[in-house]
């Protein structure tokens, strides 16, 4: 399997991964229930997937208490800006830690 075709399966996965916990996420906001971390973990995930000017399989995303910290290696200041937007929009984030670090480019 090309890397193009193992990235497309990759995202597609993680697409459904998200369209489902956010299901969840509907139900749980609905009966009362806290959002929780796995939840916040699997959205965030699921929307720098979706953004096409984030690289998400070069960025780790863990919550805890409502904070999300993403690590990593991004291309540019953008993209890092951008991944923290994706993840402070996503509903129960509560704080975002961008410990993301920008690549030098290559001379």
């Amino acid at each position: 399997m090309t890397m193009k075709k193992l990235l497309t399966v990759s995202i597609l996965a993680g697409s459904l991964i998200g369209t489902a916990a956010l299901a969840e996420g509907d139900k749980m906001e609905k009966t009362g229930k806290k959002v929780d971390d796995a939840w916040i973990t699997t959205k965030v995930k699921a929307d720098l997937a979706k953004d096409s000017e984030t690289k998400a399989h070069d960025i780790t995303v863990n919550t805890k208490s409502g904070v999300v910290v993403l690590t990593g290696t991004v291309a540019s200041i953008a993209e890092k800006t951008r991944a923290e937007k994706d993840a402070r929009s996503v509903k129960g984030v509560v704080d975002v830690e961008n410990q993301l670090t920008v690549a030098s480019a290559k001379e």
